[in-house]
């Protein structure tokens, strides 16, 4: 295994030796790329915040962002440590924003054009969001929320991210690979069930309707489960009556049950792997034996002696993070 990492600074390309201890995290939603690295010292070496990185594994870039933060101890050490991230983390930033008649790729785009962000690929939700009014939000924010609302009304999810240096938009079911994660590839795991966090047996929407001045509700329940577990309450009020049933039914379908949390240490590594990716996981976790589609909700790779490992937060099914 080869990699490189290749530094922009005023025009002139510096190729700094990488030391070891190279890794990249990723994460579903709300957080930037991040790269950290250890570099060593050279004559001529010179970059500075915000310069341009690109980090290649076996010729091929996998990472694109900018050096955020570097750092010596003391003045004999030759190792540098540079912390980098992509351009999701301008989405950091806050603003207001009124919009409407709007899918979250256009939203996406909307946002691109003010911050001066690269676009690639944004595909095609196929949800028009009414109106929103994202008063004082960050960008983060903002965008979560368009996909969040195409997420209620569709009951289909969209991963927002960063491919080297392009935001991209994509669905998770084009998101899979033919990767098994099994007790050969994983190293060890951390395994927890609970009903106590994201789990809803009852759904309860409400609209209040100016007009005739009566409170309009939408119920979706699961009897069974409420006789288990007792009354667990999702509550949302709405601005329209468009599709209310639907969307009840589809959180009850989403909520309506146990959540495990699964995450999975020194996996062997594939570059491939980022938040957002569908991952064949077989394994036996006491209570469950698992063997179906996960998906990655954040990412760890680590480049170290030539090895690549990678520790995961899985979701899917009745798995959260």
């Amino acid at each position: 295994m080869t990699y490189e990492l290749l530094i922009q600074h005023q025009g002139t390309i510096m190729l700094p030796p990488v030391v070891e201890n190279v890794s990249i995290e990723w994460e579903r939603q709300g957080q930037p790329g991040k790269l950290t690295a250890e570099v060593v010292k050279t004559p001529g070496l010179s970059f500075q915040e915000g310069d341009p990185c690109r980090f290649s594994v076996d010729g091929t870039p996998v990472f694109y962002g900018f050096v955020f933060e570097k750092s010596r101890k003391g003045s004999t050490d030759e190792i540098i440590q540079i912390t980098v991230y992509d351009q999701l983390y301008y989405l950091k930033n806050k603003d207001t924003y009124v919009y409407t008649n709007k899918t979250a790729a256009d939203v996406i785009r909307m946002i691109a054009e003010d911050f001066q962000l690269n676009v690639g690929d944004l595909e095609d939700t196929g949800y028009t969001i009414g109106s929103r009014v994202e008063d004082n939000q960050t960008l983060f924010d903002i965008i979560q929320t368009a996909l969040d609302e195409t997420l209620k009304a569709t009951s289909q999810m969209y991963v927002l991210y960063d491919d080297v240096g392009k935001l991209t938009l994509k669905n998770i079911g084009s998101m899979k690979l033919g990767l098994l994660i099994d007790e050969d590839t994983a190293g060890d795991f951390d395994y927890k069930s609970s009903i106590a966090s994201q789990t809803y047996d009852k759904i309860k929407l409400s609209y209040e309707n100016k007009d005739t001045g009566a409170r309009e509700i939408f119920v979706a329940q699961d009897s069974s489960n409420i006789n288990q577990w007792g009354v667990l309450q999702y509550y949302e009020k709405l601005d329209s009556t468009t599709n209310a049933k639907a969307m009840a039914d589809a959180l009850l379908d989403l909520y309506n049950t146990k959540t495990r949390t699964l995450k999975l240490r020194d996996v062997l590594g594939d570059i491939r792997v980022r938040a957002g990716t569908l991952l064949v996981v077989m394994l036996g976790l006491g209570d469950i034996n698992v063997s179906s589609y996960l998906m990655v909700e954040q990412v760890k790779h680590s480049f170290n002696n030539e090895q690549h490992l990678m520790d995961l937060n899985m979701r899917g099914g009745t798995f959260v993070t």
